[in-house]
């Protein structure tokens, strides 16, 4: 794999809801833990993408007070959430980025990537054409866990139901990487957290999945 251009740097955009209403496939883990979760997952996701050699930056998005405070001591940059909709708070993060960072490309990133690996982040982050929009697909195979950007096209995120087929019919190219099992496995249920604890999740995780004994 030839070496990315120096000038492609990344602004990481990462969209958090608050625990209070995130996650509610979890809840059958108890409400506490279900919170935990969240914040555990959004800290775990943070630590792996600032450790990634193409990010200078992330970017959270999110009105969890208690949240945003922990994503800025680990490194984040933080602003609140002005929409309802996800895709509507990343073009509005996408904006803010532009703003401060120019020429920064962006990529949106979900918060839920507990097993997350700086090197599989950086390797499909090197892998993304220059031309247009590109992502990659969960682990189920129909939903996306990442929107890359460059930083001259126009960002028009699609992520929802279906997000794959969606981002496919934007015309954005879909990244056919083998190895990156911990960029695809996002987290929406209990056997969800157990094979991201098979891939080996981070330390805020691993905290509270010890605590489970998953």
């Amino acid at each position: 794999m030839s070496a990315p251009p120096l000038s492609r740097s990344f602004a990481i955009l990462l969209p958090v809801k608050p625990s209070a209403v995130a996650k509610s496939r979890l809840q059958r883990l108890g409400d506490q833990v279900r919170r935990e979760l969240v914040l555990a997952f959004a800290a775990d996701t943070t630590v792996a993408a600032l450790g990634s050699r193409l990010v200078e930056t992330v970017l959270a998005v999110t009105d969890d007070f208690q949240l945003a405070r922990e994503l800025r001591r680990l490194g984040a940059c933080v602003i609140p959430d002005g929409t309802v909709d996800l895709n509507g708070s990343l073009v509005q993060a996408a904006a803010e980025a532009g703003r401060r960072w120019p020429e920064f490309w962006v990529a949106a990133l979900c918060g839920d990537l507990p097993a997350l690996r700086r090197d599989e982040l950086s390797m499909a982050l090197a892998e993304a054409p220059s031309h247009c929009q590109s992502f990659v697909t969960d682990a189920a195979g129909v939903g996306t866990t990442m929107l890359v950007s460059p930083a001259h096209v126009p960002f028009a995120p699609r992520f929802g139901p279906g997000s794959r087929q969606a981002h496919l019919d934007a015309d954005a190219a879909e990244l056919h990487l083998v190895n990156i099992p911990t960029l695809r496995r996002d987290v929406d249920t209990p056997g969800d957290l157990s094979a991201a604890v098979k891939l080996g999740v981070g330390e805020h995780t691993s905290k509270v999945t010890a605590r489970l004994m998953i």
